[in-house]
């Protein structure tokens, strides 16, 4: 608290240098942001020397700003990809249906002609099955 020069008044987290009274002063806690009478904020140095605490606060407001913003423009495009992928989900899942479909009827195919095959080697090509036994 009795220190003559910023940086070693900054040491101390709970002080804040006052640049026109060139005074070390405790920061008042009461209030988030020192009053003018105590030290204009042009004029105030809390943290840093070489950073007024005006420029402080307005660096520290973009900054989250930014953060928001970017959180929900983040936000925004993944619930847009999200209906993109369920789109093109849907139209892969479709195309797998109709290749299963069309593996299927070609088996089916297959398995017909298999079976005339075999009717035809045992003889049993014709309307009837059992009309050479009469």
């Amino acid at each position: 608290m009795n220190a003559s020069n910023c940086e070693g008044c900054l040491a101390n987290v709970s002080c804040l240098w006052c640049l026109t009274s060139e005074k070390c002063i405790t920061y008042p806690v009461s209030t988030i942001l020192p009053p003018h009478a105590v030290c204009p904020l042009n004029d105030a140095r809390w943290g840093l020397c070489w950073m007024n605490f005006q420029i402080l606060i307005i660096t520290l407001s973009v900054v989250g700003a930014v953060i928001i913003l970017a959180f929900i423009v983040c936000l925004l495009c993944c619930c847009k990809c999200q209906n993109c992928g369920s789109k093109s989900f849907e139209a892969k899942m479709d195309r797998k249906a109709d290749k299963t479909k069309t593996k299927q009827n070609q088996r089916r195919s297959e398995m017909k002609e298999r079976h005339e095959e075999i009717r035809n080697k045992y003889g049993l090509k014709g309307a009837n099955p059992y009309s050479r036994f009469a």
